[in-house]
């Protein structure tokens, strides 16, 4: 990928890398960082090259010509943290890519929608469904509304408008995706504010590393930190039931959502968090939120975790040991190199995969599948 502003936008840290050179650079080190623990082969899941992300989110930038009218423009942080005007952006799906020039024209031709404008976030599907989030330092009135409905129109997008203490949904406050999982079709809606995965792509290829390396079970699943449902739904066709725990409220909406659209019956959703499920588990406490949930009609074999970037606490690290399977993925080597210090003492890595999310940055995802030894 050849990009105008790579030694610049500090968003690309390896922008002096090819694809390929970037790529084996991350793999090398994550190589380096667990052999302590497994010598088997990675599998590796790659990104395209461009166009990846369908999530985003950019500064406004105002400069003054010589009458002091403002004109705007896109900004990124730079490598020394000042911002750094753009007018592109290479990694962005195609459709936020189109829209970007498109968008900043139209704002900059009307005050009110460009008055006191902060910053942009873009929400796009790969069926091309598109949600602008614009954020303001000011209180949004009817006449913000009545032009950026006038926008929301002319352009075929959703937007919503955000300032301190306001959300105004002009339309819908979601997008509509579609994703083809071994040839089959599933439904999501990805509410704005919600946790998304921010490539499309290697989301589906991820999904399909984890259902490539699990069996049809008679057996029940439990997953902890399980979002919106992305992988939820689709590993659901392997077990008898799922029970699945979140914190977010938005999330826990959007996973039932999910269930709704792709008529799934054998999921139960809990709000609460992992330290909670291991009480409840544990008959340490009662909780109103499993009133209609009884833990003892679910024989599990196999949990699922996909925490943030803080990895498992240690409470749940022990309940984790306790299942057969474990498959763990994570968002962060560290402590995902911490954990499994801990379960590899009950535990054999049986298959482990790098998922290149994040292309050009240091960052990378990881898949690790663990069976009790």
């Amino acid at each position: 990928m050849d990009c105008i502003y790579f030694g610049k936008c500090g968003s690309c840290t390896l922008y002096d890398k090819s694809y390929e050179e970037q790529l084996q650079y991350k793999i090398n080190k994550e190589k380096k960082r667990f052999e302590d623990l497994t010598t088997i082969e990675f599998d590796i899941i790659k990104s395209e090259e461009s166009n990846f992300r369908n999530r985003a989110e950019f500064r406004i930038w105002k400069n003054f010509d010589k009458d002091n009218n403002a004109t705007i423009s896109y900004a990124m942080n730079s490598f020394d943290k000042t911002a750094l005007e753009i007018d592109s952006c290479k990694i962005v799906s195609k459709d936020i890519s189109s829209l970007m020039p498109i968008l900043l024209e139209q704002i900059q031709k009307d005050e009110t929608l460009k008055f006191k404008l902060f910053a942009c976030e873009f929400l796009n599907s790969t069926k091309s469904d598109m949600l602008v989030t614009l954020i303001y330092h000011k209180k949004l009135d009817d006449e913000w509304i009545l032009k950026a409905k006038n926008l929301e129109k002319k352009l075929n997008i959703k937007i919503i408008g955000r300032s301190r203490k306001q959300k105004i949904i002009l339309s819908e406050d979601f997008i509509k995706e579609e994703l083809k999982i071994d040839n089959k079709s599933l439904f999501f809606e990805y509410k704005e504010g919600g946790f998304t995965q921010p490539n499309s792509k290697v989301n589906v290829k991820m999904i399909e590393w984890v259902l490539s390396k699990l069996e049809n079970s008679q057996t029940d699943l439990c997953e902890l930190y399980c979002g919106g449902g992305n992988f939820t739904i689709p590993l659901s066709i392997k077990f008898r039931k799922v029970l699945a725990t979140e914190i977010s409220k938005t999330s826990i909406k959007s996973a039932l959502r999910n269930c709704q659209l792709n008529s799934i019956s054998n999921i139960d959703f809990i709000r609460m968090s992992s330290e909670e499920f291991v009480q409840a588990l544990q008959n340490k406490r009662e909780f109103r939120r499993l009133k209609d949930i009884n833990l003892k009609d679910y024989s599990f074999s196999t949990i699922f975790v996909d925490p943030p970037r803080a990895g498992l606490d240690e409470t749940t690290r022990k309940l984790v040991s306790t299942f057969d399977k474990i498959v763990y993925i994570s968002c962060n080597p560290e402590t995902l190199h911490r954990d499994l210090i801990e379960l590899t003492k009950t535990h054999k890595i049986e298959h482990f995969a790098l998922f290149d999310q994040f292309s050009y940055t240091n960052h990378i995802e990881s898949g690790v599948i663990l069976n009790k030894v």
